[in-house]
């Protein structure tokens, strides 16, 4: 199982001023944190596209492509694009370009986007939601399997014997995983077309995921798609500490940024109560200590036969000190743990 992190590049507010803390500080401080993800042998980094105030990251492929150039193993890929208010030609060409500098090191997560700020800002309808998902991913894939490319939908104009340039390594193919927050139609045309799954679990209790995900791999199975190559992954809200007085403290940030989120959802304040039910062992947050966090992730791969944990790690903005001390036990000592049991 490939063990990685996670982030949106969240930004917290000054409490006198209303005002969200230097986006230049948070980028600089993520190229770090990826760097020591890298360093201490974490398998794969991805980053989220948001076009809010309370995220400093618009374009997770920029960052990327910053991050391929100061790391040497670990994979970079988005988590996700909102493939639909995005170009897929550009989105191909930014990935490969990041694959080229990185020496095959990038992936694609695609998605139809939780946060709507995007289509009013790139000129698209929402009464489009799901079709401008269904036709994009279409495009992308069929760009991903073909240097020159034919294609024609009804929301963009076609292509016809176009190129698309720069080519990723290995045929010119990239990673693409499809994410979804539990629309059973999500999952299912993940399942058709034979993508990997990565599925955001961050609330309530994940065993109630187990038939979205037992759901995906008898339909993937159903359309002829190899089993060896099935592909199952989970991200959820994570934050590791040796001191239980840190992991009490995150609550502040975490409750911030998930009222901030709230506010524009109709979710009631976020609770200490919901915070400690999500750390307990059936909970959706993998926030505690090595051995806690370790022993969630083992019992997500005995509930869904995950491949892949990614950890979303900086919810709420904590510290760029509590940030590279929870990427570091998470690196250190979380990953000896998983691996271990696994083999074993």
């Amino acid at each position: 199982m490939e063990l990685g992190i996670g982030m949106f590049g969240d930004l917290s507010f000054d409490e006198k001023t209303g005002k969200p803390r230097d986006s230049k500080v948070k980028l600089q401080e993520i190229l770090e944190q990826i760097k020591l993800a890298d360093e201490v042998g974490l398998d794969v980094f991805g980053l989220g596209e948001h076009h809010r105030p309370d995220y400093a990251v618009s374009s997770p492929e920029i960052v990327l492509a910053a991050a391929a150039s100061i790391t040497k193993n670990i994979k970079l890929t988005s988590t996700v694009t909102v493939l639909s208010s995005a170009e897929p030609v550009k989105v191909y060409q930014d990935f490969a370009t990041i694959d080229l500098i990185s020496n095959g090191r990038a992936e694609i997560g695609v998605g139809r986007g939780s946060f709507i700020e995007s289509f009013p800002l790139f000129g698209y309808n929402l009464s489009d939601y799901d079709q401008l998902f269904e036709e994009k991913l279409d495009l992308l894939l069929n760009i991903n399997n073909n240097d020159v490319v034919n294609w024609k939908g009804k929301l963009r104009a076609p292509l016809v014997n176009q190129m698309v340039l720069p080519r990723a390594t290995n045929g010119g193919r990239l990673p693409i995983w499809i994410a979804v927050g539990g629309t059973p139609e999500s999952v299912l045309r993940a399942a058709k077309l034979g993508l990997p799954l990565i599925v955001a679990i961050i609330g309530g209790m994940p065993k109630q995921f187990q038939p979205l995900i037992n759901f995906y791999k008898q339909e993937y199975i159903k359309y002829g798609h190899d089993v060896s190559q099935m592909q199952i992954g989970i991200h959820s809200h994570s934050f590791l500490s040796d001191n239980e007085a840190s992991t009490d403290q995150y609550y502040d940030n975490y409750a911030a940024q998930m009222d901030r989120i709230g506010a524009t959802r109709g979710w009631s304040p976020y609770t200490k109560m919901q915070y400690d039910g999500g750390r307990a062992k059936d909970g959706a947050l993998f926030i505690g200590d090595a051995n806690e966090v370790a022993d969630k992730i083992l019992y997500m791969h005995e509930l869904f036969g995950i491949t892949r944990f990614i950890g979303h790690m900086d919810v709420g903005d904590p510290s760029h000190a509590g940030m590279m001390k929870s990427i570091e036990i998470f690196g250190t000592k979380v990953a000896p743990i998983v691996k271990k049991a696994l083999k074993s």
